[in-house]
């Protein structure tokens, strides 16, 4: 596979279209050292962004919530997304919009004279967990756990709340694993390292309460389809027992879209009806 830094296109930083081996920060950007970054990723389906709007506006709250006030507006963001797409010619593609701090007049913990830049990039990019969309993917639970939000803005889709995930993701990975489930704190069952999970039982759907977790654009939408259809949804702590008596289960999230869960650590899950209907109404919805 080609490098992510060596690739032919352009990518949008500060307001205009650089060729993408330019598309580099000095050693000493703030976000490097402390962690002041925060992203979104997107997907487009024919030459379309799905909810970009929606994603570009917690960009901006993500930016707020460390600190950051972005110097661009949600038209702005939203342009730069669409610049991107046509100036790489791709009609589907994964988006990835950053803002950070940059290098400026100090390089401490506290650098608020250093400018905030924005960038986004993209790239084309297929099924997230591969040959998982169909069998269902394979989950280890992690040894890391979700933090308090009383330790940190979880609200926010910050890269510094990623690095547990990378951790755990990495660990269950190998041993053979498709992907890590988080609890949170106390415990509960929080999200995948990068997607949110979702169980069935009987008619009814159960998913974690985001109140320690980020509320994802996907998984918002998912409630909406399920609800559309007169399905209850219930929004609630869940204790990993519990799941011995789910019989299907599911992530979402913008790389993940929808993807079967066939085990989560001792536990086993159908592909069933619910399931297999999610996915292909969310593949219908996004490509409205």
């Amino acid at each position: 596979m080609t490098r992510f830094d060596d690739r032919d296109g352009f990518i949008w930083m500060d307001g205009a279209l650089v060729p993408w081996r330019d598309a580099n920060v000095h050693i000493l950007s703030h976000a490097l050292h402390y962690g002041s970054s925060v992203f979104e990723g997107e997907r487009a389906y024919n030459g379309r962004i799905f909810k970009g709007v929606e994603h570009s506006a917690r960009l901006i709250r993500s930016a707020q919530l460390l600190d950051m006030a972005l110097p661009f507006s949600v038209a702005e963001i939203e342009a730069a997304k669409y610049a991107v797409l046509a100036a790489n010619g791709w009609s589907d593609a994964y988006l990835r919009a950053v803002a950070f701090r940059g290098a400026g007049e100090e390089m401490g913990v506290s650098s608020q004279s250093n400018p905030i830049r924005l960038a986004v990039a993209g790239w084309e990019w297929g099924a997230y967990y591969g040959a998982a969309q169909d069998q269902g993917a394979r989950l280890d639970i992690a040894s890391w756990k979700r933090p308090s939000p009383e330790t940190i803005p979880t609200a926010a889709k910050a890269a510094g709340l990623y690095m547990i995930c990378t951790m755990s993701k990495q660990a269950a990975q190998a041993k053979g694993y498709s992907d890590a489930l988080l609890l949170d704190w106390r415990g509960h069952i929080a999200e995948a390292s990068s997607a949110n999970v979702f169980f069935v039982k009987g008619d009814e759907v159960h998913t974690p309460l985001p109140d320690a977790i980020l509320n994802g654009i996907t998984r918002q939408t998912v409630i909406e389809m399920l609800q559309a259809e007169g399905i209850r949804v219930h929004e609630r702590h869940i204790d990993p027992a519990e799941m011995e008596g789910f019989e299907q289960c599911f992530l979402t999230g913008t790389a993940a879209e929808i993807t079967p869960v066939s085990e989560i650590g001792p536990y086993r899950f159908e592909i069933g009806a619910l399931t297999r209907r999610v996915v292909a109404g969310y593949a219908r919805l996004v490509r409205a």
